[in-house]
């Protein structure tokens, strides 16, 4: 499909820059000739945005998802024309411990963001708002499709249900145009996050110890590269205009999901870790054991597939890893 808009000399809004989909986001637009502005709360010397220094080649705004003052002059100074609302508090165990950060940040820091560009309205032509697949809750028929309702029981659905039922609203109510992407469990180089599977366990491998599975290993999950993720951010902001994207979500998954061991074991096969055998605590709490998703609107509307393959995905990102580690 063709894009509808021009990415070259374009104001972009890109929040959450310096995690792990918002760094290779800013790489993707800046190869696209955009204009971007990323609102940074911290600056992360380890984060890609900084190591590949591409923070040199963007305008930062320095301030939180929870000023609503710091987001509209975000907007309105630099004449945005394209958001991306990647920020939140995306760490399921940390939205255990400190609910009220989590919910300040998933909550709030939406509808600030959401009221921010109706107060920037003509000029924002779109709006992508990074949900999740934990929108979802836990459903009794998988996989997710985008008409499920949005149940979220745990702390860190909720905040993510609510995100999203928000956005929806600021489209009902305003016009605003926006569309929601709910993504399986994005990794790949620059997380940072070692309590997550992909890069907790790769760090063990290269540092030749025992991987810690906090659950039983059984774990049902949609893995989606996060090449593949930013591309399905940048397809729905071209697609903003047509009558079956804004105001609506889709799925983004690889749509053949796997098992935290089928994961762990071809991490060690890339690793060559022959021999060091996870050490499966089965602890893990606050958790769905099984969530993946169809992609087949994003398919069929937005042309939409992943180029990775799991095994290619993680290739990549060992590599990356190596790297970054020094191993």
């Amino acid at each position: 499909m063709r894009p509808a808009i021009s990415w070259a000399g374009r104001s972009v809004l890109v929040t959450g820059a310096t995690g792990l989909v918002g760094s290779w986001l800013v790489k993707e637009l800046l190869s696209r000739q955009a204009r971007v502005i990323a609102l940074v709360r911290d600056m992360d010397p380890q984060s890609e945005l900084l190591r590949s220094g591409d923070v040199d080649r963007i305008k930062v705004v320095n301030g939180q998802l929870e000023e609503l003052e710091t987001l509209e002059r975000a907007v309105i100074d630099n004449e945005v024309r394209s958001v991306f609302h990647l920020g939140a508090q995306a760490i399921v165990g940390a939205a255990h411990r400190a609910p009220i950060g989590t919910l300040e940040a998933n909550v709030r820091g939406t509808y600030n963001l959401l009221e921010a560009c109706r107060r920037g309205m003509p000029d924002i032509s779109g709006v992508v708002v990074a949900s999740s697949d934990k929108a979802y809750g836990e459903q009794t028929t998988l996989p997710y499709t985008e008409d499920m309702p949005l149940q979220g029981r745990q702390i860190y659905e909720v905040s993510k249900s609510c995100a999203d039922l928000l956005t929806q609203a600021y489209h009902a109510s305003y016009g605003l145009p926006v569309a929601i992407a709910r993504c399986g469990n994005i990794y790949g180089g620059g997380d940072l996050n070692w309590d997550r599977i992909v890069p907790g366990t790769i760090r063990a491998f290269l540092d030749q110890q025992r991987p810690v599975i906090r659950s039983d290993g059984s774990y049902l999950r949609d893995y989606v590269y996060v090449k593949d993720a930013a591309r399905a951010y940048i397809r729905l902001a071209e697609a903003m205009g047509q009558s079956d994207v804004a105001g609506k979500a889709f799925n983004f998954g690889n749509e053949r999901p796997s098992t935290v061991m089928e994961v762990v074991n071809l991490i060690s096969g890339i690793c060559k870790a022959d021999g060091l055998v996870p050490d499966i605590r089965n602890t893990a709490t606050g958790e769905i054991h099984s969530q993946y998703l169809s992609s087949e609107r994003a398919r069929k509307v937005l042309d939409w597939h992943p180029d990775y393959e799991l095994e290619a995905g993680l290739t990549e990102t060992v590599g990356w890893y190596r790297e970054f580690l020094g191993k």
